[in-house]
């Protein structure tokens, strides 16, 4: 197997890391200053052993998710950004179509617009239901994640995925995503029980997705049946010690300063005003919120950036005995699932529907 999987029972996550210079490269090791402010050595990270054949001849893990690209050096005017990243994923798009075949309807649900995606052949599961948040740091990425992330899971698991058009920067600011979100939840609700609706997402839709877990029963509406939270966590992005390591070895997304400052905000305002320790920015801060969540599904890489955020969210559903399973995929970054041609990717799918096949009603 390609990726390491903490299942539940599992409270802590532990790297050994062992590393040896390379031929012809001097290793003089880390340097530590008093304030625990670690200097790292330069060194070269080759592909790694562990990982596919697929990935290694790919390498696909940095940089092919351009948000980063797409919110430096590009056309300022949103509308422009959104048409060129949906542009430059449309070969994306049409490799999952061609490998998932799915029907796309467009439609709008307590009054945010809303695509369901079902299989192109077969029947899909009456009784339950996935929303998919799609990713795309809270600004852009909806015509095109919205797809990517949701018809393998639709074509795969045999369901009726609602994939959410949730308002965002620059345009709006939270709260505006998860209440859009629970809109859509709450109309469901007319016609599915709460334990067999399921919610996923990847990157920023991973993390509204905990952001909804939170919100719903801090509003007296029922809880989610299960949750899957790709490529973020239960806390703020671009924190922890993965925010440092993945900007140097992955360079998808600039890393914080010294100070824990970000140098950029990719969520172009999405969250200002707003405080990232709040129980529904950060829920994984919060024992007594996030002691109400779901079982849940959290998948993250060696080499991205969330994974500080995931592991920190996975400890923390643990530690309420909340059912939680965290998978890292070796030498993978955000939101690997991305790719689908990764052996990596479809194992994730399979893990996905496995989730909600064993925890919906």
């Amino acid at each position: 197997m390609n990726f390491l999987r903490l299942i539940s029972g599992t409270s802590a996550l532990t790297f050994a890391v062992f590393a040896s210079p390379l031929a012809g490269q001097e290793h003089r090791g880390p340097a530590f200053s008093e304030d625990g402010t670690v200097n790292v050595s330069a060194f070269d990270l080759p592909p790694s052993v562990l990982a596919s054949d697929e990935s290694r001849q790919a390498q696909e893990m940095r940089g092919r998710i351009p948000v980063g690209a797409m919110t430096t050096g590009q056309d300022p005017e949103i509308g422009a950004r959104r048409a060129t990243l949906a542009r430059m994923l449309q070969p994306r798009v049409d490799l999952i179509q061609q490998m998932y075949p799915a029907r796309v309807e467009e439609a709008v649900i307590a009054g945010v617009p809303v695509r369901i995606i079902t299989p192109a052949e077969g029947e899909f599961d009456p009784g339950r239901v996935l929303i998919n948040l799609h990713g795309g740091a809270f600004n852009v990425c909806w015509e095109s994640c919205s797809l990517i992330e949701s018809i393998p899971i639709a074509v795969m698991g045999g369901y009726r995925v609602i994939s959410v058009n949730y308002r965002m920067a620059p345009e709006h600011r939270h709260p505006a995503g998860v209440e859009d979100a629970a809109a859509v939840f709450g109309s469901l609700l007319e016609d599915y029980d709460p334990d067999s609706i399921g919610v996923f997402g990847c990157s920023a839709g991973g993390a509204l997705t905990a952001q909804l877990a939170a919100y719903l029963p801090t509003n007296d509406m029922p809880q989610m049946g299960a949750a899957g939270i790709f490529g973020a966590g239960g806390v703020r992005f671009q924190s922890g010690d993965s925010a440092y390591i993945a900007a140097n070895i992955d360079g998808s997304f600039p890393g914080p300063d010294v100070d824990g400052q970000l140098a950029q905000d990719l969520t172009l305002g999405y969250f200002d005003g707003a405080d990232y320790a709040d129980p529904i920015i950060s829920p994984a801060l919060h024992p007594e919120v996030i002691a109400s969540f779901p079982p849940t599904l959290i998948t993250t890489g060696t080499r991205a950036m969330d994974l500080s955020p995931a592991i920190v969210t996975n400890s923390a559903l643990l530690a309420q005995n909340v059912n939680s399973t965290l998978i890292v995929g070796e030498a993978m970054g955000h939101c690997y699932q991305y790719n689908p041609a990764l052996p990596e990717s479809r194992e994730a799918y399979a893990a996905t529907v496995r989730h909600f096949r064993q925890n919906l009603d």
